[in-house]
């Protein structure tokens, strides 16, 4: 049977939809590159769209996402409510299981980067809890070199050259132990894009043989450009990790055009949309759809407007049925857009709901300040109106109206500007302290939902207070953020910008504009400048100090770390934190006699701390004092039972001392706490294999293959379980595979090497030997089985 042919009204329908007027030339250019096949020269990959807040810029974008969708495409939306490349793909994921694509293996290794993140910062950083030992500490730093993934160096950084990975590579073969396997959960956190993107990827292609588009929206581009736009060029224009299906498309809005230093070589195959105010056309299309027509009322819209769309947008919504009632042509922008409100109370809940950045049902509540029985109906009203846009779960004014209504309160009454903001930074703060009810101050700033609530009183007190009230307040507080690394540390210091902005305020201002840029640099140079600056109280500078001792221990600056630790000692003689970190620089230079001293000084000062406890007990593990290290970890799980770190570790403490049956139990119960622990799944392998039984030593290196697939130092261990099965064929694949991943792999050629002499492949062995000892000249297992390899070819052949 034929289909049904549209009628005309349907078709204005369509057209009209959502009330999207104007903008004709950029839709259709959109529809037909759909109509393009990618093969075709004239196909676009990617399409900029730019201009100045208020030119609506993400009604177009939303516009093409559903003239996208029209066509069959499968589409995500990314905004500024993302914070790092892995949330926006991320946001990607929820997108496209909204729309009953599913990209299950990739997020699978989200979960993975969610659950390990803090712990894999930890390896480096010793900031939480499992804390490196000083063995892995060298490992993971000499890993990442190797890969170009130093933190501060971003995720696109070539590696570096074959000799100074020669050098890192000797510590890093070296301190090869179970507990080595945290390099891969640091990569993960660290560059996660380098892990997370090829998943993506290999998701992206299988989804794009089921629809005929797959199209990326990224809006305010100018807020996640920062660290987006590197990860998207690379993304589209190499295979670094690994190939974009050709029918992507990808569509960027931001107030700024693209960067011509990193995009210019693609133009060719990019669209650039730039957007200005509406036409006179397009302006009074929007007029007349919203049935404002009379030519007097036209043309004083267009004047008070100068196009801009929002405003047209706003004033056309209040249909105007004569010039007087567009009001004063010298009338503020907030006049004109609740000029048409006669309610008073609604004016005002409109102004008020100005203040918060964004708004819930709870932050009307306590912005509104209307009763009870009102706030459901207000709220509603509210969400309704033009300039309100929904965010997540949340209500939020466009910047250009949020700005003029600002402006307006703080000119009006800057009394009653100062009140407002004090209450709503009380109610942050308030929710803030029932947050953290019962929890150590050291848990806080990990905690997402604390940190929100306290962004938000940090905001709200600079509105509210002088400069020279609030800054050292919210100073210390950037210190704090520091702690959580860049993302983190950036969202705080953009919060004293906009509050310098909101309140008019250069101090504030200034301040936020030198910390932007100095995170420009990293946090190691931010932290410098909040401490130069003398505006620091004696609890943050020792934070400081210490966080700059982290930053120069992941750069190998043992010295520098130690004089920052030093210098917080000077600050606070008592800061358990300065001796603490002390200790972990002390081990990683192998003094472990000195590292356990400041723990013993840290545990005084902090008592039953369990970081402290852990921390001393791996660095007594490491040198052989297994009791002693018993009796820490003890510790450490029964104040905290739940520390899956500390159970490893205990169990590792316990392999070493022959005791299998207790090692096994505390290995299952650090497993029952994170299946997904890669440290102790090898760890437990060994226990199996001492035990005889290779199938299951074999079934937990399995799981860790399958949690890190990437990883050479989990292949080559399987290889090695292999081998000693006698599986030597098995091994061999293994050792490959490894060596695929990282060619300059020292223990993975040796362990080939064995596996090729057990097979009689004497030849290849010692090509394999020669080369794990060209890597690592003093490698003793491969010395020895060399010279096993030598004496086999030398010896008479059997009669």
């Amino acid at each position: 049977m034929a289909r049904a042919r549209r009628s005309m009204q349907e078709l204005i329908g369509r057209r009209r939809r959502a009330g999207f007027v104007g903008r004709g030339d950029e839709r259709a250019a959109f529809r037909q590159n759909l109509d393009l096949p990618p093969e075709d020269e004239r196909h676009r990959f990617l399409f900029h769209i730019h201009g100045n807040a208020g030119v609506g810029k993400t009604f177009l974008v939303r516009e093409l996402e559903q003239i996208a969708r029209e066509r069959g495409a499968l589409t995500a939306y990314v905004d500024e409510g993302v914070g790092s490349v892995p949330e926006a793909m991320a946001a990607m994921s929820r997108e496209f299981a909204g729309q009953g694509h599913e990209v299950k293996k990739f997020d699978r290794a989200l979960a993975a980067w969610r659950e390990r993140r803090h712990e894999a910062e930890a390896v480096v950083a010793g900031l939480e809890p499992e804390g490196p030992s000083p063995v892995t500490a060298t490992a993971v730093r000499a890993g990442l070199a190797g890969l170009g993934l130093i933190p501060g160096a971003g995720p696109f950084v070539g590696a570096v050259d074959a000799t100074q990975f020669a050098q890192y590579a000797d510590r890093l073969r070296r301190g090869l132990s179970a507990r080595f396997a945290s390099q891969d959960d640091v990569q993960l956190v660290l560059s996660p894009e380098q892990v997370l993107t090829p998943k993506l990827l290999d998701e992206l292609a299988d989804l794009a043989s089921t629809v005929p588009w797959i199209v990326l929206f990224f809006d305010t581009y100018e807020r996640i450009a920062p660290f987006a736009d590197a990860w998207l060029y690379e993304t589209m224009t190499t295979d670094r990790h690994g190939t974009l299906p050709a029918n992507v498309v990808v569509v960027t809005a931001g107030q700024r055009p693209f960067d011509t230093a990193r995009w210019a070589g693609f133009a060719d195959f990019m669209t650039d949309v730039p957007l200005g105010p509406f036409t006179e056309a397009e302006a009074r299309g929007l007029l007349a759809d919203r049935g404002v027509v009379a030519e007097p009322v036209v043309a004083e819209v267009l004047r008070l407007t100068g196009g801009l769309p929002l405003l047209v947008s706003t004033l056309a919504e209040q249909r105007p049925t004569d010039p007087d009632d567009i009001g004063d042509p010298s009338a503020t922008a907030v006049e004109r857009f609740l000029k048409w409100e006669p309610d008073p109370v609604r004016r005002g809940v409109a102004l008020a709901c100005a203040l918060p950045r964004r708004l819930d049902a709870d932050v009307f509540r306590a912005v509104a300040e209307r009763p009870e029985d009102e706030t459901e109906a207000l709220y509603d009203w509210l969400r309704g109106l033009p300039f309100v846009g929904e965010r997540s779960d949340r209500a939020q004014y466009h910047d250009v109206v949020r700005a003029s209504m600002l402006r307006l309160q703080r000119r009006r009454s800057p009394r009653g500007w100062a009140r407002r903001q004090r209450r709503l930074a009380e109610e942050f703060g308030r929710w803030q302290e029932e947050t953290a009810a019962g929890r150590p101050a050291d848990e806080l700033w990990a905690d997402a939902q604390w940190r929100e609530l306290r962004l938000e009183e940090s905001y709200h007190m600079l509105c509210a207070l002088p400069a020279r009230e609030a800054l050292p307040l919210l100073l210390g507080d950037v210190t704090g953020a520091c702690t959580e690394g860049e993302v983190v540390a950036r969202r705080w210091v953009q919060t004293l910008v906009e509050a310098g902005e909101d309140a008019d305020s250069e101090a504030v201002r200034a301040w936020g504009r030198d910390l932007l840029g100095a995170l420009e640099e990293g946090i190691f140079e931010a932290l410098g400048l909040l401490l130069h600056r003398g505006c620091l109280d004696t609890s943050a500078q020792v934070l400081a100090r210490v966080m700059r001792a982290r930053e120069l221990r992941r750069r190998s600056d043992y010295e520098g770390a130690v004089a920052e630790c030093e210098h917080a000692m000077e600050a606070d003689a008592d800061s358990w934190h300065a001796y603490y970190w002390r200790a972990l620089v002390r081990a990683d230079l192998r003094d472990h006699e000195s590292a356990v001293a400041d723990l013993d000084r840290a545990e005084e000062l902090s008592p039953d701390n369990a970081r402290v406890l852990y921390a001393r007990g791996e660095y007594r593990r490491e040198q052989g004092l297994y009791g002693a290290a018993l009796g820490d970890l003890d510790r450490a799980v029964a104040l905290q039972p739940g520390y899956g770190g500390a159970w490893a570790s205990r169990g590792v403490t316990q392999y070493a001392l022959g005791r299998l049956d207790r090692a096994h139990s505390d290995l299952d119960r650090a497993l029952d706490l994170d299946p997904e622990d890669v440290w102790a799944l090898t760890s437990r392998s060994r226990v199996w294999r001492d035990r005889g039984e290779h199938d299951r030593q074999l079934a937990d290196l399995d799981r860790a293959l399958r949690l890190l697939p990437d990883s050479p130092w989990i292949a080559c261990v399987r290889g090695d379980a292999l081998r000693n099965a006698g599986r030597d064929e098995e091994a061999l694949a293994e050792y490959d595979r490894a060596l695929r991943i990282n060619p300059d792999y020292a223990s993975a050629h040796a362990s080939r090497g064995a596996s090729l002499a057990n097979l009689g492949r004497h030849g290849e062995a010692l090509a394999a030997l020669d080369r794990a000892l060209e890597l690592v000249p003093d490698y003793p297992w491969a010395m020895d089985r060399r010279t096993e390899v030598l004496l086999a070819l030398s010896s008479p052949p059997r009669s």
